[in-house]
């Protein structure tokens, strides 16, 4: 068992591999629930792990993804402990005000200056659907999925908003109905999954299709290179969600989808800022 403070003995490289986030980042995480924790009563008998180890628990849960059983073997406590505790962690950060991302306003009222947004779709397996199974299934994964979409600032490599949608839906319709609305200063840049944006956002760059029965010349080969080239940094921040286990394997929880995600968008942006976002529940 790893508490607090055999964590604290960890170098920065080893602390971030180990729980997928900086050490800096564990301390906000800690100072936005201190006010939320009740005195302990007097009687009775006292919890068995400190907030800091709490806060372990949640984040091992979250990076490692294994049963509520298994951690709690590990810290030598009960599954249904376990299950509270990283409840309660995600409930509280996100009741904490701290967390949050700038979201879709921020693309409407633009960032005052040129910037060029991109967005990508990734997807996170989950259990089959006892009900309504079509609408997750996708033909690309060949599994049942959720979609996610995420639209980074190029030049940070911030996350702005995320969209979720169910894994047969398509990129461009996700787009549409996530309501995201980008001023019209601000240049977009997507693959080709997002054929019609151009409708709704003039300012969008996407590769060039091949035509039919016919090639690309080699001028349009090297602007599609180009472009991608430009929109690798989407792929990156795509990357440093799938550390999260939770995020990568098959996702088992009915409720929402995992803090974790808002824990790694936000902390491209700054290591003692961190974003948060809710996400209600397709199977209800």
């Amino acid at each position: 068992m790893m508490n607090y403070i055999i964590a604290q003995t960890l170098s920065p490289a080893h602390f971030k591999r180990r729980f997928g986030i900086h050490q800096a980042t564990l301390n906000q995480m800690i100072k936005a629930l201190k006010p939320q924790r009740r005195p302990l009563p007097k009687p009775g008998a006292k919890p068995k792990l400190e907030l800091e180890d709490r806060v372990l628990v949640a984040l091992e849960y979250w990076r490692e993804y294994r049963t509520y059983f298994h951690i709690g073997s590990s810290w030598g406590i009960s599954e249904s402990s376990v299950c509270r505790i990283v409840h309660w962690v995600e409930e509280q950060l996100l009741r904490s005000g701290r967390f949050r991302l700038p979201g879709k306003k921020h693309l409407v009222q633009g960032f005052g200056r040129p910037t060029v947004v991109v967005l990508d779709v990734t997807e996170t397996p989950i259990e089959r659907p006892k009900q309504r199974q079509r609408p997750f299934y996708s033909g690309k994964k060949k599994r049942h999925t959720l979609k996610c979409q995420v639209l980074i600032n190029q030049h940070t490599g911030a996350v702005i908003c995320l969209s979720f949608g169910k894994g047969s839906q398509h990129d461009f319709k996700l787009f549409q109905a996530s309501g995201v609305q980008i001023h019209p200063e601000t240049e977009s840049l997507q693959d080709k999954g997002y054929q019609g944006i151009q409708t709704l956002h003039p300012n969008s760059r996407l590769p060039l299709k091949k035509p039919k029965g016919g090639t690309l010349s080699p001028a349009d080969n090297a602007k599609n290179q180009a472009l991608a080239s430009e929109r690798i940094g989407i792929e990156h921040v795509n990357r440093r969600f799938k550390i999260f286990r939770i995020l990568a394997e098959r996702y088992r929880n009915r409720e929402h989808l995992t803090f974790a995600v808002s824990i790694k968008a936000q902390e491209r942006q700054e290591a003692t800022d961190l974003g948060g976002v809710r996400v209600k529940s397709p199977f209800r």
